[in-house]
């Protein structure tokens, strides 16, 4: 079988169990992120003696759920304990496998763009891995150094906030706009991850091992664990859009992409903490802190007005008013497009080597090239300003074919 065939179907299920463990492991973060800021304090005294620190009744699936958080630990500990760490390594795992199917396999069509940096794929590839470690050493240093001060967290949250705005320029400085979106948000993920491999994971260990060797339990661990588990929670929505923006050319093909990257992050980091924050407002019997959420949406509307497309009519008024001939648009399709599209090679089965080819894809061609600007691949052909608005006075005028 050819290889381009068997690389898609790798794609295909890396990407299906992607998704599978993405959905599992953001699940579960999310569950016991509510779970943690909904508890109450038991009224039952008997709970209470056996160490019970808070206490929530659900009903769901038609049956009722009585959860229950220990202050330390139970007084005897159960022999079987159930550890959440397989939903994170399998979606860092068949993530990473993705993009190496995707990505490194194809280093020089999605990671290097001369016009954005001239390098080889190979160093494209270099540099891209070095910024998943890269970045995890940074976050993970400034936790170290700065978690356990006065006003810690703040202080960690501003400075990893700046490491990400920082990563976030750099990767559009030296990538396609399409790739630097997509391992922003790998780096990220690697770092909640690696949160859970270094840290969560092994600081549970140690507490199991010190409660059944009869020992005092160390609270550094709970409280480094807690440290790295916020953090997972409020990089999610972030990460979640940088890994669906491949999907949007007009974000990351903007000129100042990475200020769109940075913007929209921010956002789904402000909705995320206005849930964060209605859990505990709830046990409190405050009023639910909407206006975080509210902020994070008015901020994807000015996004989405800032980098709004140039309407139609705008484009025509700045250009002659007849509409371009079909040669004039064959022209550009041939030199732009059709080395992709063609008889032997029909990239997501668009072909456009006839007129008639052309005339039925019309509308992908206007929205490919002209609206999402995703079209050439990281413009590999070299297609002008100018081509496009010539593109879309023809789509408008109705894509004549004469």
């Amino acid at each position: 079988m050819d290889t381009a065939y068997l690389l898609d179907w790798a794609n295909l299920l890396l990407r299906w169990a992607h998704v599978v463990t993405a959905i599992a492991w953001v699940g579960s973060s999310f569950y016991f992120v509510f779970l943690d800021n909904s508890l109450t304090r038991p009224t039952d005294p008997d709970l209470r003696e056996k160490g019970v620190d808070g206490e929530l009744w659900a009903v769901h699936g038609g049956g009722f759920y009585h959860p229950q958080k220990y202050l330390v630990a139970p007084p005897r500990l159960p022999e079987h304990l159930h550890w959440f760490y397989w939903e994170s390594y399998s979606t860092w795992l068949t993530g990473f496998g993705l993009f190496t199917v995707l990505y490194l396999f194809n280093a020089g069509t999605f990671l290097v763009d001369k016009s954005v940096h001239d390098w080889s794929p190979a160093a494209a590839v270099v540099a891209a891995l070095a910024f998943l470690l890269v970045f995890w050493w940074v976050y993970d240093a400034v936790c170290r150094v700065f978690g356990q001060r006065k006003r810690g967290d703040l202080l960690v949250g501003v400075l990893v906030a700046a490491v990400v705005v920082g990563a976030s320029w750099l990767a559009c400085q030296w990538f396609p706009g399409r790739a630097a979106f997509l391992l922003v948000g790998a780096m990220m993920a690697t770092a909640m991850s690696a949160n859970v491999l270094f840290w969560i994971i092994p600081g549970q260990r140690k507490v199991v091992a010190q409660l059944r060797a009869g020992e005092p339990v160390d609270p550094v661990h709970g409280k480094r664990g807690k440290q790295r588990s916020v953090h997972n929670t409020y990089f999610t929505l972030p990460v979640l859009f940088a890994m669906l923006s491949n999907h949007y050319g007009y974000l990351y093909g903007h000129v100042h992409n990475w200020g769109v990257l940075v913007l929209v992050m921010a956002a789904g980091a402000l909705v995320r903490h206005s849930f964060v924050a209605r859990h505990k407002a709830r046990v409190a019997g405050h009023r639910a802190p909407w206006h975080y959420a509210v902020t994070g949406v008015l901020l994807l509307v000015a996004v989405a007005v800032w980098t709004a497309p140039p309407r139609p009519a705008a484009v025509s008024s700045t250009s002659a008013s007849a509409a371009p001939t079909l040669a004039q648009v064959r022209t550009v399709v041939e030199q732009r497009c059709v080395a992709c599209h063609n008889a032997q090679l029909q990239n997501k089965n668009v072909a456009l080597h006839s007129d008639e080819l052309l005339g039925r894809h019309a509308a992908a061609v206007y929205q490919q090239a002209v609206v999402q600007r995703s079209m050439p691949l990281n413009n590999a052909t070299g297609m002008t300003e100018d081509e496009r608005a010539l593109i879309a006075r023809w789509f408008t005028a109705g894509a004549p074919l004469y």
